[in-house]
């Protein structure tokens, strides 16, 4: 019985081990060099593995570029953004919590771009025979989550709406990896996390959802850019095309569903039926908004309750930390994201 257990999370490990799109401290970033469109500009952009070059080769949006993109890859949002901060990344996405922690610890930053989805992809799962039926009996339980990530959060606020706070849990803080190793083990009651993860429990029959983040978090994703790129016209001219390109990949998506899976699945070693899933639950939903006064006032939410919470060190003004030259005549942010269609 323990050997049939643990075999399918032996399968999801080597995902763990490649996706940690919106988690907390991490390893640094791994630079390969690719390079794509030619000019005399060079736009450094960090991405995540299965993240924004993967979306923009599957719709076909890095043709005809008058500039060069330079890849770099990163383990997660955090790294990705101490590289902005460094000079050394001119732009890159990242989750909404990231550059909450980014902003507190005063580093170079911008969100020049956001998207609106829904947060039904953010769970808290529990094993499939826990006796966890509702959010209010984690009191006194482990839950796994990543610190500084969109997942803890969603987790501080799934909390607080049912009249608990942090310190009523046990938190076990742990990157996905690690997580998904002490959830399938049942070293942990719980895991705070996000899709694909959500996707994979689900679909192997690991777990199920003991509530998730629709409705509690803001389901914004961020395009985050280096003060100095902006300043540099050649370089923000690059970014706005960057920009644009990226918006209708997205939009692209909702139309090839099972056509994005299956590049996205190749591309990160998926299971193709968790791409697929994790795709309509999470990324048909998103939208390109503006970066508003609604959008700054919700990302001071997450600021003000970490600083509340002694893990951001000082108080911050988030609107310092974005741009909004880039806006045009984008939705605004309280736009309501498209209806998911998956499960």
């Amino acid at each position: 019985m323990r050997r049939r257990r643990l075999a399918p999370a032996a399968l999801l490990l080597p995902l763990a081990l490649l996706l940690t799109a919106c988690g907390g401290n991490s390893a640094a970033s791994t630079s390969d060099g690719r390079v794509d469109g030619k000019g005399s500009v060079t736009l450094n952009v960090g991405d995540q593995k299965g993240g924004s070059e993967a979306i923009l080769r599957a719709a076909g949006q890095l043709k005809d570029l008058d500039y060069r993109i330079r890849w770099s890859t990163f383990t997660s949002g955090p790294p990705l953004l101490e590289a902005v901060n460094a000079g050394a990344v001119d732009t890159g996405g990242v989750g909404n919590t990231p550059p909450v922690f980014a902003a507190g610890a005063g580093s170079k930053i911008k969100v020049v771009a956001a998207w609106h989805g829904t947060s039904k992809g953010d769970t808290v799962l529990v094993p499939k025979d826990s006796p966890l039926k509702k959010p209010q009996q984690l009191k006194g339980r482990s839950v796994a989550v990543a610190q500084g990530s969109s997942a803890h959060f969603q987790l501080v606020a799934s909390l607080k709406k049912a009249g608990l706070e942090l310190s009523d849990i046990k938190v076990k803080y742990l990157q996905p990896a690690d997580a998904l190793a002490a959830f399938t083990s049942g070293k942990v009651d719980a895991w705070a996390v996000w899709d694909p993860y959500t996707s994979q429990i689900l679909q192997g029959g690991q777990g199920r959802v003991l509530t998730d983040g629709d409705g509690v978090t803001n389901g914004h994703t961020f395009q985050v850019a280096a003060p100095a790129a902006l300043k540099d016209k050649k370089k923000s001219a690059a970014v706005k095309d960057y920009l644009e390109r990226l918006r209708r990949a997205y939009t692209w998506v909702y139309d090839h569903q099972e056509e994005w899976a299956k590049v996205w699945a190749e591309d990160t070693g998926l299971p193709e039926d968790v791409a697929l899933a994790a795709v309509k639950r999470t990324y048909t939903t998103r939208i390109a908004v503006a970066v508003d006064q609604p959008l700054i006032a919700s990302e001071q939410e997450i600021a003000d309750t970490f600083t509340a919470l002694k893990l951001i060190p000082r108080k911050v003004d988030f609107a310092r930390f974005t741009d909004t030259r880039f806006n045009g005549g984008l939705p605004p942010s309280t736009t309501e994201a498209r209806p998911s269609t998956g499960s």
